[in-house]
């Protein structure tokens, strides 16, 4: 059996299933695998603190990654540009990447899904070189994260090709407006039901690809449930905390795009917790350059094995994810566990 949708068809996969974007961290390891099983991995924005030092942009780390990626596997994959005001290579990735994939061919036949997040749905189709892109016959799709309804409205609005609809259950960056990805996915469904959407945020199981399947989503992404697998580059230390976790040990504090959940440790816990949308927006209007690689340093304290004093970006799924695994295995599990019980529901239809 198959679970073919519009995302499968759309990309040429063979399984409902991609990576969510984890930046600032490295993911292309993680992706050539998932890709590899069958799924669509995908490239984080990747910036570390490191990077910054050695004076590697984000556009130059980006275009390695996509060589890389293109080295070790013939699957399609895809990549995420941040285009929240506050970054500042926003602008610069939405020119110079669709520059790149055009100057490669080899990028530019496999790379097909471009997602952008936690800012405007606009900024990487009015860049010229990403409409030049389009122009020369590349198959590439642009999606936005939206994590509100008003927000989905937005990226309909704005012609994107289809949309990650993302619940507060997930790990990282949240919308000020905490509504989890059941509901969230219903309101969308309800008012674009036959828009191409990707359900994120909370999905670690079979049972979770079935029940977004039936709600109207073509596909999941899966950031937590990823992180827990051998080939992901996160370090064995953040990766162990996952299978003995429950739901409860995330925490919503205030972030530098917004409200963040994090892993509760000894960081988050006096990070400040969440208040008023104005009082966070407020914050968030007030970062300066120094705050940024202050905030960056405490990312990859944690990606590099610290726990404590570094901020743990998790998932509420980590409550349902018992194991470390490898990627094939995760999607092999994920793609077995949804067809049977989208059969069994199927089932009860006399």
């Amino acid at each position: 059996m198959v679970i073919e949708t519009n995302i499968t068809k759309m990309f040429g996969i063979k399984h409902p299933i991609l990576t969510a974007p984890m930046g600032p961290f490295y993911t292309a390891e993680l992706a050539i695998a998932a890709s590899e099983a069958g799924g669509l991995g995908v490239l984080s924005a990747s910036m570390m603190l490191s990077d910054i030092k050695a004076g590697v942009t984000a556009a130059d780390k980006m275009m390695e990654l996509m060589e890389y990626v293109v080295e070790h596997t013939d699957k399609p994959f895809g990549f995420n540009i941040r285009t929240s005001r506050n970054e500042a290579d926003a602008v610069s990735l939405s020119k110079k990447i669709p520059k790149f994939i055009m100057g490669n061919p080899k990028v530019k036949e496999q790379c097909l899904y471009a997602l952008t997040s936690a800012g405007s749905s606009k900024t990487l189709p009015k860049s010229k070189t990403y409409q030049k892109l389009k122009e020369s016959g590349s198959n590439i799709k642009h999606f936005h994260v939206a994590p509100a309804l008003w927000l989905a409205d937005k990226c309909v609005a704005s012609g994107v090709d289809g949309m990650v609809i993302t619940g507060g259950e997930g790990g990282g960056h949240q919308s000020y407006e905490q509504v989890s990805t059941l509901v969230l996915l219903q309101q969308v469904m309800q008012k674009y039901p036959d828009f191409p959407v990707i359900a994120c945020g909370g999905f670690a199981t079979g049972q979770g690809l079935a029940a977004a399947l039936g709600l109207g989503a073509g596909a999941v992404a899966m950031g937590s449930r990823f992180i827990a697998s051998v080939e992901s580059e996160f370090h064995e230390t953040y990766k162990s905390i996952i299978p003995p976790a429950k739901a409860q040990d995330t925490i919503l504090v205030t972030g530098g795009l917004g409200l963040i959940r994090l892993w509760r440790n000894k960081y988050s816990l006096h990070h400040g917790l969440v208040a008023s949308k104005e009082e966070l927006m407020a914050k968030e209007a007030a970062m300066n350059q120094a705050a940024w690689l202050e905030m960056m340093e405490i990312y990859e304290l944690a990606y590099q094995g610290n726990v404590e004093d570094g901020g743990v970006l998790i998932g509420q799924s980590i409550g349902i994810i018992n194991s470390i695994e490898k990627v094939s295995d995760i999607i092999d599990d994920v793609i077995s566990v949804a067809e049977k019980q989208i059969k069994k529901t199927a089932a009860y239809i006399k």
